[in-house]
């Protein structure tokens, strides 16, 4: 029965980098019964890079980029020999359990994640994250305006004046009324990165009777992420 298992040996290209992007599946509905806090739940994102740390450290991937329900995986060593059926059951499943444990409240049902597989060259991950990013900063500006306009009107009213506007408008709308996004914490607008840093650590050599300094590898996770260029993604490879 064997030959029954659909796309069961298709595989990632070899020696491809791939991207693995994330998606919780109804997290708009998960987070009204979950009463999360508009327009950003701590909380929730403290759960999302807790989240991205466990895949880091399960699946050694060059970058992880996350924002609202969305994480991307930046991947050069493909596990399990690039088969696409089993890296996105394996990961999806991993990211909706660590996700769980992760997150101390009762859920109203079970949560899930769904995965989709981006095979990429080198010239393609600036662009990839730069068009997530961008996503990043509609959702900050579109997350704000909605909130403020359902602080004013009715949600079927707010969701109809804010139809058709442009991230400009909604920028101006909030500034006049005295919200300015320039104030708001850089994560918000511009996500979450997590990757390696080396750090300096300072020991003694036994053998030549002196202090020696070593560079030891950690998670970091950087909540103050700049505006993505290329020289960003160079220096992580």
């Amino acid at each position: 029965m064997k030959e029954y298992e659909v796309y069961s040996d298709l595989r990632v290209p070899v020696n491809s980098k791939i991207i693995i992007r994330l998606d919780g599946r109804s997290f708009h509905s998960f987070a009204q019964k979950m009463g999360l806090a508009k327009p950003y739940d701590e909380c929730f994102y403290n759960v999302m890079v807790e989240v991205c740390k466990d895949l880091f450290e399960e699946f050694s991937p060059i970058f992880i980029y996350t924002f609202s329900d969305e994480i991307s995986i930046l991947l050069e060593n493909i596990p399990f020999n690039g088969r696409i059926e089993k890296i996105n059951s394996v990961v999806a499943s991993f990211t909706s359990s660590s996700f769980a444990l992760n997150y101390d409240r009762e859920f109203p049902k079970p949560v899930a994640f769904d995965s989709r597989i981006i095979p990429v060259n080198d010239c393609d991950i600036y662009d990839y994250f730069k068009w997530r990013q961008d996503e990043a900063w509609r959702n900050c500006v579109n997350g704000y305006g909605i909130h403020f306009l359902k602080s004013k009107y009715s949600s079927s009213e707010a969701n109809e004046k804010i139809n058709g506007l442009n991230l400009s408008d909604i920028h101006e709308l909030l500034f006049q009324n005295g919200i300015n996004l320039n104030d708001v914490e850089t994560w918000k607008k511009r996500g979450i990165g997590i990757y390696r840093k080396n750090k300096e650590v300072v020991g003694f050599n036994k053998k030549e009777s002196k202090e020696q300094v070593s560079y030891r590898s950690y998670i970091h996770v950087d909540y103050n992420l700049s505006i993505f260029s290329k020289e960003f993604f160079n220096k992580l490879f």
